[in-house]
């Protein structure tokens, strides 16, 4: 796509053209180079490439491969970043995002409810590293500057946040983090670049599971980093050096779902909406987590920097931890399911699966109750989807 960088094209337009070029045989999609290496005219030749002397492709795990490239030109146009890096999961995208920006002796602020899976990293895994992290309350949020240490070198935080939706104000906790000379690095997955782009509120980074949203049909598994070039360079050698490089095949299927992003997010985040209003007025629902609530604590912060409020939704269902697997169970359209993001609807509870393995007080602290359902809203019609809730909280 031919572009006029003073005027980028519309988003849609984007995901749909942005980053590709016709190959030889005028493919007009990004083709498929399933290649694990490529073969050069000459040694001359494979070090121009290797030295960054002259555009090539050299070795898949390295990410010098068209089809990963192309994939990655696409992403950094939608973020509005200088570039991205393709990972093999959201996990990996996470874990070498931290690894590239930080070192033994280093502290991350982690702001808010974050998935289980980066609390356990955080927790657990990066401290044997001697890398530290301090653990913010969402309600803690404006503490930032008071948790920043001489050795702080990110705050990092998900908005919205996983399970509760709370939604983080991304400019105020930048400026914090900028001014105790630490990065931001923001989770996207829940929103997706359609509804939200941290990048230009002040983040540094963002990191996303392309399993959900953007890949949206749930058939395959990925990550996406976007930041400036010189913090992709920090962290591509992880990438290469743990081999957490997205599969051509993978970033082939990953750049059909980009060309349907935006009609699909805009219908999920109507059907939640509608859903969460439903929600809300049901006499076996408690509380209902959904940005795009007037009631939501953090409505005010989502309607200034969100586009669209997402496909999220969570409740709290009246009833203890088997009631509401017994009211979960009796879904019959919504899958139960522990993924999120995908043309179909699904349902988990947190507590048997995202956080399962966070430690109950852990989990209470940050309201994740055992009547805590999470919604993933897909496509379906949004009555269908309405009735179906009805019959299994009746």
């Amino acid at each position: 796509m031919k572009t006029d960088p003073a005027a980028l094209p519309g988003l849609s337009t984007l995901c749909i053209h942005g980053g590709e070029a016709r190959d030889a045989q005028g493919a007009l999609t990004v083709p498929l180079y399933n290649h694990t290496t490529f073969g050069f005219e000459s040694t001359q030749a494979l070090l121009d490439v290797i030295n960054g002397r002259a555009p090539g492709n050299l070795y898949t795990r390295y990410g010098m491969n068209p089809t990963i490239r192309a994939v990655e030109a696409k992403l950094a146009l939608i973020e509005g970043a200088e570039a991205t890096l393709l990972m093999g999961s959201g996990m990996a995208a996470e874990s070498a995002t931290l690894l590239g920006l930080c070192q033994a002796g280093d502290h991350i602020v982690c702001v808010g409810d974050v998935y289980g899976g980066t609390y356990a990293l955080m927790a657990e895994q990066l401290p044997r590293l001697g890398i530290n992290t301090t653990f913010l309350m969402g309600d803690e949020r404006a503490r930032v500057a008071q948790a920043l240490q001489a050795n702080t070198r990110v705050v990092y935080f998900e908005t919205p946040s996983n399970p509760n939706l709370d939604v983080l104000d991304i400019a105020a906790i930048a400026a914090a983090a900028k001014a105790g000379g630490a990065l931001t690095v923001v989770d996207n997955t829940f929103a997706s670049p359609v509804n939200q782009l941290p990048l230009q509120w002040g983040a540094d980074v963002v990191v996303q599971s392309a399993t959900k949203f953007l890949g949206g049909h749930s058939d395959l598994t990925g990550g996406v980093i976007a930041a400036r070039q010189a913090l992709i360079d920090r962290i591509a050698p992880w990438r290469k050096n743990l081999g957490q490089i997205m599969a051509p095949d993978v970033a082939f299927l990953l750049a059909r779902s980009l060309r349907t992003l935006t009609v699909r997010v805009r219908q999920q985040n109507a059907n939640a909406q509608q859903i969460a209003e439903f929600l809300s007025a049901h006499a076996k629902v408690l509380k209902v987590n959904y940005p795009g609530l007037a009631s939501s604590p953090t409505h005010a912060i989502a309607a200034k920097q969100m586009r669209g409020f997402g496909g999220m939704v969570s409740f709290v269902f009246d009833g203890d931890a088997v009631q509401t697997s017994a009211m979960v169970d009796r879904l019959r359209l919504i899958a139960l399911a522990p993924s999120l993001g995908g043309v179909e609807s699904l349902a988990t509870q947190p507590v048997t699966t995202t956080h399962h393995d966070m430690a109950v007080k852990e989990r209470l602290k940050r309201g994740i109750v055992d009547g805590l359902v999470r919604l993933s809203i897909g496509l379906e019609d949004v009555d269908d989807l309405i009735a179906d809730l009805q019959q299994a909280l009746a």
